[in-house]
């Protein structure tokens, strides 16, 4: 009976192999609800613990059976699936995180990379790109998971935490490739170039997007953010005043909605922003105008507050500033770095009576 199985399964691999991915995807949707608790570095620590054993054990025993010239073991094919499972958990835990900012052009690379893999995973056939593919990939796995990380050990986000999560994720792929060279050694060093010139590329990708700012500066998401006429605390809540009749492309899909401002009029943005316990840092409200004459973005004001971690539904807070030239602004919520949060646009229009306006509670 398992020999049948096991055969289905070796001639269905690379369909069962993107199955298990997508279960992966599955697995992570259902668990995966903040980066700080126990079973999300759990789970994570799973799928590194399953790609580390995985990936060098399915080559030691196609290595060792080519030596001996004896048949494969049946149940072997089950390690191609636990790794692509343990991937594509990977790879949903990035989409959550990463795909939780308000700055979509933040997280294009992520989706990018997802769907390339999904198109990799039908030629894995082959054994040498199995083995520098998976290997690269579980390399760019361990580098943005030491991103969500290493700030929640350190309790600091910047460069240099930036740079600490490089290097450790390079310590380990060090040790991982070694365990390949122990038991798979001709097999790896026919490929150990073209494995190490892939984790450099990686390396090489992931700093241009820290230092270009289009990674988030996570373990920090954006769960609401918004600008509105007022905002005010009452006990338990936040409290806005917005404007009635916005359309509903601005209230349901998130287009940069138009405030009607009067003479004299301050306008407030909102943000909550997520951080793990423990971690505190500082959010910045960047106030900017679009000058029509020089197309650039000028910095009218800069509020910066505190802000403490471990509150589900994130650190809540607001910044006013007095609005009088019409046109195009935008405030961008940003670490003390300069690192980007989410933006927020608008277009100011002056006119001479207010609006009419709804109070409503913010998230």
């Amino acid at each position: 009976m398992l020999r049948k199985l096991f055969t289905w399964m070796n001639r269905y691999e690379r369909h069962l192999s993107a199955l298990a991915m997508l279960a992966g995807f599955v697995a992570d949707n259902l668990f995966f609800t903040r980066i700080d608790l126990v079973r999300t570095q759990l789970l994570l620590g799973i799928y590194t613990v399953a790609c580390f054993i995985a990936i060098p054990l399915l080559h030691w025993i196609e290595a060792r059976a080519t030596r001996r010239g004896a048949p494969l073991p049946h149940w072997r094919i089950v390690l191609p699936f636990i790794t692509q499972f343990a991937l594509g958990g990977f790879w949903s835990a990035f989409v959550i995180f990463y795909g939780r900012s308000a700055v979509l052009g933040a997280s294009w690379p992520f989706m990018l990379f997802v769907f390339l893999i999904f198109l990799g995973s039908e030629y894995f056939h082959k054994y040498h790109a199995r083995l520098v593919f998976t290997s690269v990939l579980f390399f760019f796995a361990l580098y943005s998971t030491a991103i969500f990380a290493v700030p929640m050990y350190t309790l600091s986000l910047g460069t240099l935490t930036f740079l600490g999560s490089g290097l450790v994720a390079v310590c380990v792929f060090a040790v991982f490739t070694i365990l390949l060279r122990v038991l798979a050694r001709e097999r790896f060093l026919a490929d150990v170039w073209r494995i190490r010139v892939g984790a450099f590329a990686v390396l090489v990708i992931m700093n241009v997007f820290y230092f270009t700012n289009i990674l988030p500066p996570l373990p920090l998401s954006a769960e609401a953010a918004g600008v509105y006429h007022s905002v005010w605390r009452v006990p338990g809540a936040y409290l806005a005043t917005s404007e009635e009749g916005q359309s509903w492309q601005v209230r349901y899909l998130g287009l940069p909605p138009t405030l009607h401002v009067t003479p004299g009029e301050w306008l407030s943005a909102y943000s909550s922003v997520f951080a793990p316990t423990t971690l505190t840092t500082t959010i910045v409200h960047r106030w900017q105008w679009y000058d029509p004459s020089t197309k650039t973005w000028v910095t009218k004001a800069t509020i910066a507050y505190p802000i403490v971690g471990g509150n589900d539904g994130g650190y809540r807070g607001y910044s006013s500033v007095p609005v009088s030239a019409a046109g195009q602004w935008r405030v961008t919520i940003e670490t003390d770095d300069g690192r980007t949060i989410a933006s927020l646009p608008f277009t100011a229009v002056p006119v001479s009576e207010p609006p009419p306006e709804e109070t409503v509670t913010l998230r």
